[in-house]
């Protein structure tokens, strides 16, 4: 079940960041370390905040396994939060509905992804997310992250 609380805005004033992480990236530092890395997620999630409260913003976390969370998420997102980070995972390739969300997210958006799509197998060449976000950053691993993060504050 989605949380349908309001969401703080940041200490500064401004509204939130929010990353979101699609299926199975809760997973990170155990699974496919040669494709995706040793770091945890938990690590990655920590050291992400830690960027944003240093630049006096807030990031609110979210992961889900389950397409329908994700955009209801977002949907939620539209009015609380100033910007959005995704990684939508497996569902990069498959939803309609996670694009769709995303296109009636109106402020600063980027798409991330550990590993380079574009070089792994010819079903995760295409990314549906890629034209409803304004910018892709994959390959970097997790520094694609903190690069969205950044791109994010230039913004604000």
């Amino acid at each position: 079940m989605p949380n349908k609380e309001k969401m703080p805005e940041a200490q500064t004033g401004s509204l939130p960041v929010l990353l979101l992480n699609g299926p199975n990236l809760n997973l990170l530092g155990e699974r496919e370390q040669t494709i995706y890395g040793k770091q945890t997620f938990e690590a990655i999630e920590d050291e992400l905040k830690q960027l944003a409260r240093a630049s006096g913003l807030e990031l609110l976390s979210v992961q889900s396994n389950h397409e329908g969370v994700l955009i209801d998420q977002i949907q939620a997102a539209r009015n609380t939060t100033s910007g959005l980070i995704i990684n939508p995972g497996g569902l990069t390739h498959t939803s309609v509905s996670l694009r769709d969300a995303l296109l009636l997210y109106s402020k600063p958006k980027f798409e991330v992804h550990l590993s380079n799509i574009y070089t792994r197998e010819s079903f995760r060449h295409h990314s549906l997310m890629s034209g409803a976000v304004d910018g892709v950053l994959c390959g970097f691993g997790v520094e694609g992250y903190k690069m969205a993060l950044n791109a994010l504050l230039k913004i604000f």
